[in-house]
């Protein structure tokens, strides 16, 4: 996304739920019908809700482990792009590079989902900062729907 178009929000939702895996759901349908908002295709549409799956997923299962906490949610759209960020203040990752590594020995990263992450979505930014929490910024570039003027 282009300075240009940073200046553009258009649309933005902002959800926190709480650390637990039945709240997954939730989020990736409310992205979804959030990003409707742009002519994706139910194929990309499936695809983002793939990708919230996967980054909610470890935010409650890898941040938290397990524990209570809070994962935010920030969706936008901008101009043509659906930006979508994820946040958790749990215990965060010291080598985010060996996260996003496909093929991980450690179970601990065996599952992470990065793979699905940054096939399906355009751009995937991770920060994270051991014990201070992770946030993973999507962004996938849509067509405006041109019946609201946009």
């Amino acid at each position: 996304m282009n300075s240009r178009d940073k200046d553009k929000v258009t649309n933005r939702m902002v959800m926190e739920i709480a650390s637990r895996t039945e709240n997954i759901a939730l989020v990736r349908v409310a992205v979804a019908i959030f990003a409707g908002e742009l002519d994706f295709t139910l194929g990309e549409l499936e695809e983002i809700k793939v990708a919230m799956s996967e980054v909610v997923s470890n935010a409650v299962r890898h941040g938290y482990a397990g524990g209570e906490g809070t994962v935010r949610v920030e969706a936008e759209i901008t101009g043509p792009w659906l930006v979508v960020t994820v946040e958790d203040r749990g215990r965060g990752m010291a080598d985010v590079e060996a996260a996003r590594a496909a093929g991980s020995d450690d179970p601990e990263r065996m599952g992470m989902g990065f793979l699905f992450m940054e096939s399906f979505m355009d751009r995937v930014t991770v920060e994270s900062t051991p014990g201070e929490g992770t946030r993973v910024r999507l962004e996938k570039e849509g067509k405006l729907n041109r019946r609201d003027g946009r």
